[in-house]
């Protein structure tokens, strides 16, 4: 099984630009590649399956046994002709004194030769201590060749390869010249996605196309032909923490929207392969360009840069309205940090507030700095909606965050389905945001990997679909309006919303035993027009904020507003009187 480490001196050195470039230039060559990635990682994986045509594999040795990591490599890469794992910082990082969780530990694991990527910048003569150092100190780990970087021109490469020559015994397999041209492009939160970029494909042949010119691909792919055979997994070792799970009714099939566009992207492969397992269809959804769901029976939305396209997500206000409307009717959906984002009320960056999804009492506030980053742990409380009899309260999930939000304004007696034991999470408390069918949170879940999310989150929609289909669909109502029948659902809300009309005010008023005054009208009128404007419906704030600049403080605050409209406050009743979307349950 042809394999090998591509790590470095330090973090920075890149390793990634060059991961990517062997990916391009020996699948060029016709080679099957096979990339993984080692520890949680979203932007690097994207990057070098765009560049292998091959899905990228995390693994992480924190998160997962030795046994888990072994059979997950052995079971993603049986098809391929070369294996190349990219590290996480320098060879001997990692979170434990001892090193069992770094790049080297992963390379002893599964016997992987490693190439070692320097930036020689500056250096000459001090890079013999350097490779001779990364030898010694560990002499199980096989560094089988290095390849030079950021090299200042032939000079520099010539005095390198002697120093190298002289006092190793290390190959060196490539020497690559600074070259702008190779550069990834960076942001606030490290490398830019591929499918944000228009030019990914071209960009990564290029680099492809100089990594060929300036690294020897024949010893690159017999270093990695050198390394011995791996023992095979026993047949019964689950990839994962769990075994590979199957549907609880195999007769009813699936459909589970996943939010797939420039905003959203961060999915790991084998999440995605669990919930097939599990019996999940999956449909893409574009968050920027459909104007609604399709059918669909449940939701995951990953994380992403929602902050980058605030305008552009704003702008689709009718995928919002749909979401947020299939949403209170109960739809089963899962969000993961960025999907946190855009469920919620509003999200602020800098100078710039826009209105998402409006479906959760929060509102997000970017920051310039990280809030949580790293490993957490969590422990599922009473509120967690996937819990049964086999998963029941007080499970510990392992999982990683980063992000750069924090939530605000958040409705009091909000649930959360997490307590957080290591970690930020919402307030470095709770994590897990629980509403209706709902469940949000900063924490990023992997299947197998301290967590059976999949699974459960699949059996979850399957028993609400279940439900559904058992329900007896309560009986419309009509409200006469001059005399003819107008038809609206068991809690008053038109069918036709083409069917609103100031009389239909007046006789729904009555039915309800409630005086229309003038304060009423004004309400009414206030919300269509908002409505109008921003093609979401005005939360109460926005309400509370509006009146009393009218009415004064004494009139326009929440407790005023819902004297007026005792049938479930402005939100409900005045929403149903002003013939807009059910917003039953909203804050």
């Amino acid at each position: 099984m042809a394999r090998f480490l591509v790590s470095a001196a330090h973090k920075s050195s890149g390793k990634t630009t060059v991961s990517i470039g062997l990916c391009a230039a020996l699948t060029a060559r016709g080679l099957k590649v096979q990339a993984f990635k080692k520890g949680p990682d979203y932007i690097d994986p994207m990057w070098l399956g765009q560049a292998s045509g091959r899905p990228c594999f995390n693994l992480d040795p924190y998160l997962m046994t030795a046994e888990q990591i072994s059979a997950s490599f052995v079971r993603f890469s049986a098809q391929a002709d070369i294996r190349l794992v990219e590290g996480n910082k320098g060879l001997y990082d990692g979170l434990a004194l001892d090193g069992s969780n770094s790049n080297a530990a992963l390379a002893h694991l599964l016997d992987l030769p490693v190439v070692l990527v320097l930036d020689a910048r500056g250096m000459t003569r001090g890079i013999a201590p350097l490779i001779l150092g990364y030898q010694a100190f560990d002499a199980r780990i096989r560094i089988a060749g290095v390849i030079l970087n950021q090299l200042g021109g032939s000079r520099h490469e010539a005095k390198l390869r002697a120093v190298i020559e002289h006092y190793t015994n290390v190959t060196v397999l490539g020497a690559i010249a600074h070259d702008p041209q190779l550069a990834l492009v960076e942001r606030h939160l490290g490398l830019m996605p591929n499918q944000e970029c228009d030019d990914a494909a071209q960009h990564v042949q290029t680099i492809g196309q100089r990594m060929a010119e300036q690294v020897d691909l024949d010893k690159i792919i017999a270093l990695a032909q050198s390394a011995p055979a791996l023992p095979e997994p026993p047949v019964n070792t689950p990839v994962g923490a769990f075994p590979v799970p199957t549907p609880t009714v195999a007769s009813q099939p699936l459909r589970l929207g996943i939010l797939r566009d420039k905003a959203f992207g961060f999915y790991y492969p084998d999440d995605l392969l669990a919930l097939q397992a599990a019996g999940a269809e999956l449909v893409s959804v574009n968050a920027l360009q459909d104007s609604a769901l399709p059918a669909v029976d449940g939701l995951f939305i990953g994380g992403g840069f929602p902050e980058v396209f605030m305008p552009e997500l704003q702008a689709n206000a009718a995928l919002r309205s749909n979401m947020r409307s299939a949403i209170e009717a109960g739809l089963p959906v899962y969000a993961e940090c960025g999907g946190l984002m855009y469920l919620a009320r509003t999200l602020r960056w800098k100078d710039s507030v826009v209105d998402m999804v409006g479906a959760l009492p929060v509102d997000v506030l970017m920051h310039e700095r990280p809030v949580g980053r790293g490993y957490v742990t969590l422990q599922t409380t009473p509120d967690a909606p996937w819990l049964t009899a086999e998963a029941p309260a007080g499970q510990t999930l392992r999982g990683h965050e980063f992000h750069y939000s924090s939530l605000e304004n958040v409705a009091p007696g909000l649930k959360f389905a997490y307590k957080v034991l290591r970690g930020h999470g919402v307030d470095g408390a709770r994590d897990g945001v629980v509403y209706r069918n709902v469940l949000a949170s900063y924490a990023h879940l992997r299947t197998g990997a301290g967590s059976d999310w999949a699974n459960q989150f699949v059996n979850f929609v399957r028993r609400q679909k279940m439900a559904d289909q058992t329900q007896v669909p309560a009986a419309p109502r009509t409200v006469l309006v001059n005399g003819q029948p107008v038809a609206t659902d068991v809690e008053g809300y038109l069918k036709n919303l083409d069917d609103w009309s100031e009389d239909f005010v007046r006789a729904q008023a009555a039915a309800e035993s409630l005086e229309l005054t003038e304060a009423h009208w004004q309400i009414i009128q206030f919300l269509r027009a908002y409505y109008e404007e921003h093609r979401v419906q005005a939360q109460v704030r926005a309400m509370i904020q509006h009146f009393t600049q009218v009415w004064g403080p004494e009139l326009g605050n929440n407790h005023h507003l819902h004297a007026l409209f005792p049938i479930g406050g402005p939100q409900k009743q005045g929403n149903r009187l002003a013939g807009l979307l059910k917003t039953k349950g909203e804050h």
